[in-house]
């Protein structure tokens, strides 16, 4: 994961006048950590999740009929 948000630098950004949106903005990092985080979240409940093994990736056993 990326390093950690320093509030007291993006708390003197903000006070400078930088913009707190946008894609260069104060709190850019931030959003990306939490997304990054949510995600990975997400990812790992998805593979816990699944009893099943190969049910819906493709890699299932195929019977060709001539």
């Amino acid at each position: 994961m990326s390093e950690k948000f320093d509030f007291e630098a993006a708390l003197k950004a903000i006070q400078s006048g930088q913009a707190i949106s946008g894609k260069d903005g104060v709190l850019a990092p931030l959003v990306k950590q939490l997304t990054e985080a949510a995600l990975e979240g997400e990812f790992d409940s998805h593979l816990a999740d699944d009893v099943a093994g190969n049910r819906r990736n493709g890699k299932s056993k195929k019977t060709v009929k001539r």
